[in-house]
């Protein structure tokens, strides 16, 4: 009999009052000042990130190994079987790669890290429905084979105030050299292929930005029936009035907020916006 668990890391955007309902165990993506170091969304919130920007950039770094082997030992101890681990883009991050390492010492636990090449609520949507999967009854082979098919129907775009905290952070992309920051142009933002950030489109200035993303969001409502969530970091009125703004669109299944967390806050810089879509069966 196959006891699954579920891991992800803190770049899913998944609220801890989500991760409690689906039963997700969260690897913490960690935040570093010259003061000391916090567990994303364990000891530390997004706006407090954002409060201190001016002050300081932190760095970001992989959950800890301590944390890592934390979680598999109590999932062995509690009888799971196998392990499904759903991770931030190997193309921003190492974590899916770092826990591969981390399960090889746990031979006990048939595994799967999943490269998602995404992030943020498009990666957390993935954790959900392989939440969902697991509760249904499906074996660990049938997930595995469905993730691909659940990932393509999943996807985010973002746009930023200012590219200097992606820059500061090394996570520029294929997002450098294309925009010029003196004209007010900003990028609307995906990941490609690879899972590396990449600038579909720019527009000028914040209203262009905004209206072009909502675009963006119309040529998926016109080919499929949606859940939209709405990414916000730094900017949560702000959010809340383009919320407002898509209400009237057709083809939208379900419209929700989600605040981006403190460790993507920390490339994004306040201001960044952006939205979720998944396809709906």
């Amino acid at each position: 009999m196959q006891k699954i668990a579920l891991i992800t890391d803190s770049g899913s955007d998944l609220s801890l009052e989500e991760l409690r309902e689906y039963n997700v165990n969260l690897l913490p993506l960690r935040i570093s000042y010259s003061t000391g170091e916090y567990q994303d969304k364990i000891d530390i919130k997004a706006s407090d990130v954002y409060a201190n920007l001016d002050k300081e950039v932190p760095k970001t770094s992989l959950p800890s190994p301590e944390t890592t082997e934390k979680i598999l030992t109590k999932l062995e101890e509690e009888g799971y079987t196998h392990v499904i681990a759903i991770c931030i883009s190997g193309g921003l991050s190492g974590t899916a790669n770092s826990l591969r390492l981390s399960l090889e010492d746990h031979p006990n636990l048939t595994s799967y890290v999943y490269d998602t090449k995404i992030l943020a609520y498009p990666e957390g949507e993935i954790v959900i429905e392989v939440s969902k999967l697991i509760k249904s009854g499906k074996t660990f082979e049938e997930i595995i084979e469905a993730l691909p098919k659940i990932r393509e129907k999943i996807t985010g775009y973002f746009t930023i105030d200012t590219l200097e905290y992606l820059k500061k952070g090394g996570r520029i992309g294929r997002v450098a050299g294309t925009l010029g920051e003196m004209l007010n142009l900003k990028p609307i933002i995906t990941t490609d292929e690879n899972g590396v950030y990449y600038n579909i489109v720019k527009a000028r200035g914040r209203k262009q930005a905004l209206s072009k993303l909502t675009d963006i969001l119309k040529t998926h409502l016109a080919k499929n029936k949606c859940d939209v969530t709405v990414l916000q970091g730094g900017c949560e009125a702000e959010a809340i009035k383009y919320m407002e703004s898509l209400k009237g669109l057709d083809n939208i299944n379900s419209l929700k907020l989600s605040e981006i967390s403190p460790a993507l806050g920390v490339h994004g810089g306040p201001g960044l916006m952006g939205f979720c879509v998944k396809v709906v069966d």
